[in-house]
């Protein structure tokens, strides 16, 4: 059984990101399962705070685009659209190159809400930064009047 009402396909998740944050920073859509979808990001000046370090905030940004995006996957998208809700973010261990890569898996899939666990890994497999995602599920009409 697979949680996505749309099944991702990397190619249109990857073109969706032109002319945005996350295309500047680099975000990357990579792979699927029936319960997960996973992005990567590259640590490199684009994505360093001033010492250095990859920014605990372009991590939220890579945890958020994740989440959002799964999200969308579950709904209908004629009738409803997702806006973020809450995100934190607890920065575990530091990284200063490389690839930092996420995962996203649904907490909850609720009709008005969704709840996401999104953990980014170093390279090696290491968690850099552990983030929960609660994404509101809005009617069309709910969200244009925003």
């Amino acid at each position: 059984m697979t949680i996505w009402r749309t099944e991702p396909d990397l190619v249109t998740l990857n073109a969706s990101l032109q002319n945005t944050l996350c295309e500047r920073v680099g975000i990357h859509f990579e792979a699927f399962d029936h319960e997960s979808l996973t992005a990567s990001m590259p640590v490199d000046e684009r994505t360093h705070q001033p010492f250095g370090l990859l920014h605990g905030g372009a991590s939220v940004v890579l945890a958020e685009t994740l989440g959002s995006m799964a999200s969308v996957l579950c709904i209908d998208r004629d009738r409803f659209n997702c806006v973020g809700l809450e995100v934190n973010a607890n920065h575990l261990r530091p990284m200063r190159s490389g690839r930092v890569t996420a995962v996203a898996k649904p907490i909850h899939l609720g009709r008005s809400t969704h709840v996401w666990d999104i953990r980014l890994s170093d390279e090696r497999g290491h968690t850099t930064c552990i983030s929960r995602l609660t994404v509101a599920v809005v009617t069309k009409d709910e969200y244009s009047s925003r």
